[in-house]
């Protein structure tokens, strides 16, 4: 069975708590030593972090680095572990890991093998589902809430999939199912093919983070309600 890859948000600060909900999922990770791997940015910040935290201090000999310069040789690793049933839990030196920064790298690799991607404790829905999209993000294009009404809607539907990065696009949750038929009918009416991802409730217990082409997100979503969503797309690298 596969493991799955964790974004750990961390206070931006530098001096704040981590937060009972992201404190205790690591402690639960330290507990389950044999099957949890510690991914990080850069070693000092780490390790001060680390202890702040109070955590176990005999892991930070364990911790594998993640940045720019490391993170070629050590992708495969850590992906191969994953695969083999290991949790992964990735930190940066502050904040959102994955936004910004070379853990992109790493939840792109872990969506084209089909390994699952969740987030601990993060209170803004949008940069976390960026976060959790692997998509190029160094730029990004945030339509917020569509219009109710053609041909507004429509038009602002097509700019979204006509967008040359990422784009990023929220709706209510009654019209989560609509928006998908919508843009199944625009990208077939204009031969144009995007990656898409789809952030149901997160932080829940019910969260549903898929990412592929819109017809299998609409595949997906079948037999589901309504779902308080955010929905991310770019251009397909290879998925």
């Amino acid at each position: 069975m596969k493991g799955s890859l964790y974004l750990i948000p961390t206070p931006i600060d530098g001096e704040s708590s981590l937060g009972e909900e992201n404190l205790n999922l690591l402690k639960k990770a330290c507990e389950e030593k044999d099957k949890s791997l510690f991914i990080v940015e850069d070693p000092k910040p780490a390790r001060k972090a680390w202890i702040r935290f109070g955590l176990d201090r005999s892991f930070i000999d364990e911790f594998i680095y993640f940045n720019e310069q490391t993170h070629k040789n050590n992708l495969e690793l850590i992906l191969g572990d994953i695969l083999q049933g290991k949790n992964a839990y990735l930190l940066s030196d502050c904040g959102l890991p994955a936004f910004c920064d070379p853990g992109a790298d790493l939840v792109d690799a872990c969506h084209k093998k089909g390994v699952r991607v969740t987030a601990g404790k993060f209170n803004n829905s949008v940069i976390l589902a960026l976060a959790l999209s692997g998509f190029p993000h160094e730029k990004f294009e945030f339509f917020g809430f569509l219009p109710r009404k053609s041909p507004d809607r429509e038009n602002e539907m097509k700019k979204f999939i006509h967008s040359r990065g990422t784009s990023i696009l929220m709706d209510t949750p009654y019209r989560l199912l609509k928006v998908i038929d919508e843009l199944i009918n625009i990208e077939k009416n204009n031969a144009i093919s995007r990656t898409y991802l789809i952030a149901c409730d997160l932080n829940k217990a019910t969260e549903l983070v898929f990412r592929g082409s819109i017809l299998s997100v609409r595949q997906k979503l079948q037999n589901l309600g309504k779902k308080e969503f955010v929905l991310v797309s770019a251009w397909p690298r290879s998925i």
